[in-house]
């Protein structure tokens, strides 16, 4: 917010869920993340 820039916070199990590899969305004005490619 400092740098009014969007950003998503309070994802509850985001870090559980996406993994290293994934490819994702995140819409930072929304708070939406979308996990658009799982890693091979």
């Amino acid at each position: 917010r400092e740098y009014g820039l969007p950003s998503v916070t309070g994802t509850g199990v985001a870090t559980q869920v996406i993994k290293t590899g994934d490819i994702i969305r995140v819409d930072g004005d929304t708070g939406v993340v979308t996990i658009l490619k799982r890693a091979a």
